[in-house]
């Protein structure tokens, strides 16, 4: 028997606490851009690794990101300032799991903190054939918590339409430069951004 298998014994849910992750690290001069602030890049990575450490303690399964919601960088963060980053499973449905991550910078000579990103993932869990399995549910108990659990399904849905549009452009555009399609020269009688149109006037 595969050692996951042993591990991840079926429950019916877990506490969103158990899946806590905390990540902490220093911005040094490489993780910097020319103003002196980190690189969005290198913090949106620092988020993909702790909400997948995150979603691996819920579920005990090897897991895939699936979706990453906008990432809003709410304040900089300064060469030689910390950031620690917060992350656990808010909700799961079926072999998905929603992750929040919350990073916190502070200036580790005055003290002063702030939030300075948030950012919602989903990641799915996969079995020892590499295809979906289902996950634990979540018990949510603190405020928190629960807030992120109750307004969950609303921000599934919100992804679910982001899907359908990006899957729909991906097989609209194909594989060459839209480029080309864009600024071509219109044919006589006929919108410039014609490609655009009949993009959305597609049934999705």
């Amino acid at each position: 028997m595969n050692i996951l298998s042993k591990v991840a014994i079926p429950h019916a849910s877990r506490p969103a606490s158990d899946s806590l992750t905390i990540k902490e690290s220093i911005v040094l001069p490489p993780d910097t851009n020319h103003h002196g602030t980190i690189f969005g890049g290198k913090l949106m990575a620092y988020i993909d690794d702790v909400a997948t450490i995150a979603a691996t303690k819920h579920s005990r399964r090897p897991v895939v990101t699936a979706s990453t919601d906008s990432v809003d960088f709410l304040y900089p963060v300064k060469k030689g300032d910390a950031v620690s980053l917060s992350a656990f499973v808010t909700w799961s449905h079926k072999t998905s799991m929603e992750v929040f991550v919350r990073v916190v910078t502070e200036d580790l000579l005055t003290g002063k903190r702030k939030v300075c990103a948030t950012s919602f993932l989903t990641f799915v869990a996969l079995g020892d054939d590499g295809k979906p399995v289902e996950v634990p549910g979540v018990n949510a108990l603190s405020d928190e918590e629960r807030l992120l659990f109750d307004t969950a399904p609303e921000r599934k849905e919100a992804r679910r339409i982001r899907r359908q549009e990006s899957k729909h452009f991906a097989n609209y555009m194909g594989t060459d430069s839209a480029i080309k399609n864009v600024y071509a020269p219109p044919v006589s009688g006929q919108s410039a951004n014609k490609g655009y149109e009949s993009a959305w006037g597609v049934e999705w």
